[in-house]
């Protein structure tokens, strides 16, 4: 009878009442979480206003509602619109926190969807990413092969005709290099007892391959990336999911935008220093032989 008020009072009697009748039966049995999927029949016209019924009757009672979900049709427009609705019911009946009620999307979201979405102005605060998130389209499949840079105490590489295959000799270590900005310039990487980069000095930044691609770089400041974890035990202490997840993105937030961008972004530097530079590349020579050629 509360929820069949409600719709009076808010003037929209034309809504499903089989969609409504499921809604209220959700709200029964889950009243301190009740989302309710909101695009069965028409989203703006009886799946939101259902949802606002039991949502005011369940406010009433003392149960704050979670908000509705969007999985078809244009996700942004709809967002917008149903935004709308909240806040005429929040200013109607005066509940402040009806204007912020969640808005969760799915309906097979990527990251161009999302990409899309965004330059849309939706107005979505959680997006449900299912397949694109398990299958990972993009790049379906990490390719991942270990092989020695350093044996008996001395440099060794893997050789190929494809460059993308030859490795880095040496046991090496890698540092962040910072600018002014507090943005990372680059990665360098140096063997392992070499000069490690000091802030305010300046270091030679080397192309890995191409050789006249090199510059000298002067860091404001050089972080240390690689620490060791493991030495016959765990030697860094334990970081949960969420310190880790946060320090990640922490991280990318410190990536300059033309690298963050997503269409054609500028390819992030890495480098090596010149001594490990000239011990690859020597190395490489000794270990290609030279074809005759008659």
């Amino acid at each position: 009878d509360l929820v069949l008020e409600y719709r009076k009072k808010l003037g929209k009697n034309s809504t499903k009442l089989n969609e409504l009748t499921a809604f209220i039966a959700y709200a029964i049995a889950s009243p301190d979480n009740f989302m309710a999927l909101v695009d069965t029949y028409n989203t703006l016209n009886s799946g939101v206003p259902n949802f606002l019924f039991v949502a005011l009757a369940l406010h009433e009672l003392g149960y704050k509602p979670y908000g509705i979900r969007l999985d078809s049709g244009d996700l942004a427009y709809l967002s917008r619109e149903t935004r709308k609705q909240f806040v005429q019911a929040a200013e109607q009946f005066k509940i402040e926190d009806f204007k912020t009620m969640k808005i969760v999307a799915s309906s097979d979201l990527n990251e161009e969807v999302l990409y899309a979405l965004e330059q849309q102005r939706h107005d979505i605060d959680v997006f449900g990413v299912g397949t694109s998130l398990v299958t990972c389209e993009g790049n379906p499949a990490l390719g991942c092969v270990y092989k020695l840079t350093w044996v008996n105490e001395k440099p060794t590489m893997k050789i190929s005709n494809n460059s993308a295959k030859v490795s880095l000799p040496c046991r090496k270590e890698i540092y962040r290099l910072l600018g002014a900005d507090k943005k990372p310039i680059l990665d360098l990487i140096i063997r392992v007892g070499s000069t490690v980069p000091v802030p305010g000095k300046p270091i030679l930044c080397r192309h890995p391959f191409e050789e006249s691609k090199r510059a000298k770089v002067i860091p404001t400041e050089v972080v240390p990336l690689l620490h060791l974890i493991w030495d016959g035990k765990v030697v860094l202490a334990d970081e949960s999911i969420a310190q880790i997840r946060e320090r990640a993105c922490e991280q990318v937030k410190m990536l300059r935008e033309d690298v963050k961008r997503y269409l054609n972004p500028t390819p992030y530097k890495v480098s090596v220093d010149n001594d490990l530079y000239i011990t690859f590349h020597n190395l490489w020579l000794e270990e290609v032989p030279i074809q005759e050629i008659m």
